[in-house]
C-alpha cells in the first residue's frame, strides 16, 4: 500500500480519557462522522420503510391509523355533545385530524432514538460504522409517514372547503422545530431508558397524559389551570403555530415559538452529543 493511500484511511484513537475534555476534537468527529453516515442513512431508510409495510396487509396505511382513529373518535364525542370543544377555526374533523398528525409527528420523534436502536441493535453489535446513520434514517421514516399523513389532511381540507393561508409556505420551518423537540428530547433520554426498563414503562404513561394538555383537539383555554398547564407545555408553541400557519395565518404567540424554536435546535445539538458519548456503553451493553 502507497504512503499516499495510508495517510488517506481513516484512523481512530483510543484513549482513557472521555471525548469531553476534548471538545474541538468531538465536534469535528461528530461533523465527520455526520457527513459520512448519508449513504448508509438513505439505505437504511429504504430498509426500514420496506420491512414496516412490506408484509403488512393495509401497507402504507398504518401511517394514517392511529392519527385517524383518534381524531375520529373526538370528532364523533364532539358532534354528538360528549364534548364540548367550542368554535375551531375550521370544521372540526379537519381541525382534529390536522392537530393529531401534528402530535403524531412529535410523538415519532420522541420515540424515534429508541426506536432506531432497537430496530439496530444487531447491526451496533456487530458492525464499526457512524451511529448518526440510524439516526437520520429514523428522521427521514418520520417525514415519511408525515407526508402520508400531510395528504390525507389535505383530502379533508378539500372536503370540508379549508382555505389555506399563504403562510402555509412557512410550515417546514415550523416543522423543523417540532420535529427537533421531540429528536432532542428522545436522544436526551436514550441512556436512561436502555439502562432503566421502568423509564421506558414510565414514559408511556407521561406521553399519555402530555397529550391531554397540548391543545390537539381542542383550542388554546384562555382561563382554569388546564391554561396553565397548557402554557408550560413546550409542545404547545410549537404545534399551534404550525397549525396557525396552514389555516388562519395569524400566530398567536409568534415569540414563544422563536423561543422554543431556537431551544429545540439548542437541545438537539445536546442531544446529539449525549448520544455520541453514551452510544458506546450501549453497544457494549447491547453485544
Amino acid at each position: 500500500m502507497s504512503t499516499k493511500s495510508q495517510r488517506d484511511r481513516l484512523e481512530v484513537i483510543y484513549t482513557p480519557d472521555s471525548r469531553i475534555h476534548h471538545p474541538l476534537q468531538l465536534f469535528q468527529e461528530m461533523y465527520r462522522d455526520l457527513l459520512a453516515a448519508r449513504e448508509l442513512a438513505w439505505r437504511l431508510l429504504f430498509r426500514n420503510i420496506k420491512a414496516q409495510y412490506q408484509q403488512s396487509f393495509l401497507g402504507i396505511a398504518w401511517a394514517l391509523i392511529p392519527p385517524a382513529l383518534t381524531a375520529g373518535g373526538f370528532a364523533f364525542a364532539n358532534h354528538t355533545g360528549l364534548l364540548n370543544i367550542g368554535q375551531t377555526e375550521i370544521p372540526y374533523p379537519a381541525y382534529v385530524m390536522l392537530g393529531t398528525t401534528l402530535w403524531q409527528t412529535f410523538l415519532e420523534a420522541f420515540n424515534g432514538p429508541q426506536i432506531a436502536i432497537n430496530t439496530s441493535r444487531t447491526l451496533l453489535s456487530q458492525v464499526k460504522f457512524p451511529h448518526e446513520a440510524i439516526i437520520l434514517s429514523q428522521v427521514g421514516q418520520i417525514l415519511f409517514n408525515l407526508t402520508i399523513k400531510l395528504l390525507f389532511v389535505v383530502i379533508l381540507f378539500l372536503v370540508f372547503h379549508v382555505q389555506v393561508s399563504w403562510t402555509v409556505i412557512l410550515v417546514p420551518f415550523s416543522l423543523i422545530g417540532l420535529v427537533a423537540l421531540g429528536i432532542s428530547l428522545g436522544l436526551l433520554l436514550v441512556p436512561i431508558t436502555n439502562l432503566i426498563q421502568d423509564i421506558s414503562r414510565t414514559l408511556e404513561i407521561v406521553m399519555l397524559g402530555w397529550f391531554f394538555i397540548t391543545p390537539v383537539a381542542y383550542p388554546v383555554p384562555t382561563h382554569g389551570i388546564l391554561s396553565v398547564l397548557v402554557g408550560f407545555n413546550p409542545v404547545t408553541p410549537l404545534l399551534v403555530t404550525t397549525r396557525e400557519l396552514m389555516t388562519t395565518g395569524v400566530v398567536s404567540s409568534p415569540s414563544a415559538f422563536f423561543a422554543l424554536s431556537i431551544l429545540s435546535l439548542f437541545g438537539l445539538g445536546i442531544g446529539w452529543v449525549v448520544f455520541r458519548l453514551a452510544i458506546p456503553f450501549l453497544v457494549e451493553r447491547i453485544s
